[in-house]
């Protein structure tokens, strides 16, 4: 059985329809950082283990950018919500 995701706008989709895009617990740093911090935005990323909210696209169904809560080792989906709707506040 594939893996099924919930959109908020479409219901339950195939995961296969969405593209993952990255972290979605990251702030952009200002237009101004310097070149030191630029390059940690860009370059180094975390690889987490557990619990993780990731920028998800919904490109074969709604195109909504949406924030995915799942937990990286088991796969398991907690929560979709619409990204344009939700405020981050930080790490999961």
């Amino acid at each position: 059985m594939a893996s099924l995701i919930t959109c908020p706008h479409c219901g339950q989709r195939p995961k296969e329809e969405f593209t993952i895009k990255g972290d979605a617990s990251l702030t952009r740093p200002a237009p101004d950082a310097g070149a030191d911090v630029w390059y940690d935005y860009v370059y180094l990323r975390d690889n987490p283990r557990g619990h993780h909210k990731e920028y998800w696209h919904h490109s074969s169904g709604c195109r909504r950018w949406l924030i995915v809560e799942r937990d990286t080792v088991t796969h398991t989906v907690h929560e979709v919500s619409d990204a344009a709707l939700t405020k981050l506040g930080g790490r999961a």
